[in-house]
C-alpha cells in the first residue's frame, strides 16, 4: 500500500476519498487552511492525520509516495510548487478514485447539471438494500451511511457509484472529473449551463457530456431523462443501451399517477408503456420523482428485482443540505436547507417545498454564491424562478470585485423584478459588520406563525443557520 498526501483534505470529496483510501490500507495525510468541524472532526474520528496549513515542511515530514491535488488547489501553493520541484509523483483525485476505488468493479456514473447528489446516495442506497455492498462517491453526506465515499464491499464483480461531476479535475487536467470515472452504466439527469469559471458556453458543456458518452463501452448501458432536449441531444451519438427516463408519454421508464402526502410520494412506474409497480419514496417535487425513476432504471440494470426495489426504497434518507428540515420552532416556524444554487434548482426546490407544504407561507433565503450566480449570467432566470416564495431576503454576492464594473449579479434590478411581482425583498448586507444579523431581525419581523424559511446556498451564508437557530434559543 501507498502513503498518499492530500493538498486540500478539507473539501467534502477528498476528506470523503481519503478516508475511503486509508479504509483500504493505505496511509494517508494531508494538509488545507480553515480546517474546522464538521471536516476536521470527520478527520479526527477516522484517524487521518492532517496539517493546518500548507507548508513544504508537512511533505518533507512526511515524503509520500504520491500527492494528491484537489481541483482548487492552483500554482502558487507552497506544498504544489515543492512538490513540482521535488518531481513528487501528483495525481487527481478522480483518476486516483479510479484506479483504486472503480478498479475493475462495474462503474456507474451519474451526471447532469442538477439532481446529482440524490441520485447518486438513491442508487447507492437501493444496492446496499439488496445487499449489493456497493462502493460509492458523493458530492455530499448521505444520510443512510454518513460518509461520502466507501470501497465496494465485494471482493469481484462489485459496483462502485460515482457523482460525475463535469467541473475540471486538477490545475493540470482540465478535463470533467466525470470522464476519469470509466462509466460502464452512465446516468445523464439533464444538461443547462453552468460552471461559468471554467466553460464558456453550454456547447462547451455539451461536449464534455459528448464525451462521457462516447466512453460508455458497447455492451454498457446510458439511462437520459427523456424529458430534456439537451440530454437526448448529447446523447444521440451513443454506441451502446440507450434508454430514456421522465413523467412524460414516449419515456422508456416513465413515472405518473403522483400522490403526494406527509410523509413523501407514491407513483406508478411503467417500462415502455407497460406498468411495472407502484412505488413510494420519502421525497416531494417531480424533480425528485423523475430522480428516483432513473434510480429504479439503474438499480434494475444492476440485477435488482422491482421488490427489492420497492422493499429499500421507503428507507432512503435524503442528502444533507438536500431540503434538509433544520429544525421547527416557536410558532410552528420551520426552517430548511438546500443547497440549490441555480435557477433551475432554485425553482424546482421552491416547487417541491410548496408541495410538501401548500398552505404555508414560504420565506426564502438566497446567497449569490456560485461562480455562475454572482455573474450577471442568469439576471433574468433569477427574476422568474422564485415564483411560490412570498418573502425573499437576497444575501450578499460573493467577491463581485471579480467581474468588474458591471459583471457581477444586480441585486437591486433583481428586488425591483421580484417587487413588481407583488414579493417583499430584502437586500442584506448593507453594513458588512452586521450580517447576516440584519437578516436575522428581517425574518423576525416578517416572521408569521407556520411559516417555512428557505435557506438556499452552496456556502455557509456566514453562519446564518447558527444564527438564525440561536435567535429562537435566546427569546
Amino acid at each position: 500500500m501507498s502513503s498518499i498526501y492530500f493538498i486540500g483534505i478539507g473539501g467534502t470529496a477528498m476528506a470523503s476519498v481519503a478516508v475511503a483510501l486509508s479504509r483500504i490500507g493505505h496511509a494517508v495525510t494531508g494538509s488545507d487552511t480553515g480546517l474546522y468541524p464538521p471536516m476536521s472532526t470527520y478527520l479526527e474520528e477516522h484517524n487521518i492525520r492532517y496539517f493546518n496549513g500548507f507548508n513544504p515542511e508537512n511533505l518533507k515530514q512526511v515524503m509520500p509516495d504520491m500527492v494528491v491535488v484537489g481541483n482548487a488547489v492552483s500554482r502558487g501553493n507552497e506544498e504544489l510548487e515543492y512538490a513540482l520541484n521535488e518531481r513528487m509523483e501528483l495525481v487527481a483525485m478522480p483518476d486516483l478514485v479510479r484506479r483504486e476505488l472503480i478498479g475493475r468493479n462495474t462503474s456507474i456514473v451519474v451526471a447532469g447539471t442538477h439532481g446529482k447528489t440524490t441520485t447518486t446516495s438513491i442508487i447507492a442506497w437501493l444496492l446496499e438494500s439488496g445487499g449489493l455492498k456497493p462502493g460509492f462517491l458523493v458530492g455530499g453526506i448521505p444520510e443512510n451511511f454518513g460518509i461520502g465515499c466507501r470501497p465496494s464491499g465485494r471482493s469481484e464483480a462489485g459496483f462502485f457509484v460515482s457523482e460525475g461531476d463535469e467541473y475540471d479535475t486538477a490545475f493540470f487536467d482540465k478535463r470533467s472529473k466525470f470522464l476519469l470515472y470509466r462509466p460502464d452504466i452512465a446516468l445523464i439527469n439533464n444538461v443547462e449551463f453552468d460552471h461559468a469559471d471554467i466553460f464558456n458556453s453550454l456547447e462547451e458543456i455539451k461536449r464534455s457530456f459528448r464525451l462521457l458518452v462516447n466512453l460508455i463501452p458497447s455492451k454498457g448501458a446510458l439511462i437520459v431523462n427523456g424529458d430534456d432536449p439537451v440530454a437526448m441531444e448529447v446523447a444521440a451519438g451513443a454506441r451502446c443501451r440507450l434508454e430514456t427516463f421522465g413523467l412524460t408519454e414516449g419515456c422508456d421508464w416513465m413515472a405518473g399517477n403522483i400522490d403526494v402526502g406527509e410523509e413523501g410520494s407514491t407513483f406508478d412506474v411503467y417500462y415502455k408503456g407497460s406498468l411495472l409497480q407502484r412505488f413510494h419514496a420519502p421525497l416531494f417535487g417531480n424533480y425528485n420523482i423523475t430522480n428516483t425513476v432513473a434510480s429504479i432504471a439503474v438499480a434494475t440494470l444492476a440485477g435488482m428485482t422491482l421488490e427489492q426495489v420497492e422493499e429499500g426504497l421507503p428507507g432512503f434518507l435524503r442528502p444533507k443540505r438536500r431540503m434538509e428540515t433544520i429544525g421547527t420552532f416557536e410558532g410552528n416556524i420551520t426552517l430548511v436547507e438546500d443547497f440549490a444554487h441555480h435557477p433551475t434548482a432554485i425553482r424546482v426546490t421552491l416547487e417541491a417545498i410548496r408541495e410538501r407544504w401548500p398552505r404555508r407561507r414560504i420565506l426564502t433565503c438566497f446567497e449569490p454564491r456560485s461562480n455562475t450566480t454572482t455573474r450577471n449570467i442568469f439576471q433574468d432566470e433569477l427574476a422568474a424562478c422564485f415564483g411560490p416564495a412570498e418573502v425573499v431576503v437576497m444575501g450578499k454576492v460573493h467577491r463581485p470585485e471579480r467581474y468588474g464594473p458591471g459583471g457581477s449579479l444586480d441585486t437591486g434590478k433583481l428586488k425591483e423584478a421580484l417587487e413588481r411581482e407583488g414579493k417583499t425583498v430584502f437586500l442584506a448586507g448593507a453594513d458588512p459588520d452586521d450580517y447576516p444579523g440584519d437578516i436575522v431581525r428581517f425574518l423576525h419581523e416578517n416572521l408569521q406563525p407556520n411559516d417555512v424559511v428557505l435557506m438556499l446556498t452552496n456556502g455557509s451564508f456566514a453562519g446564518l443557520k447558527s444564527a438564525f437557530t440561536e435567535s429562537f434559543q435566546k427569546k
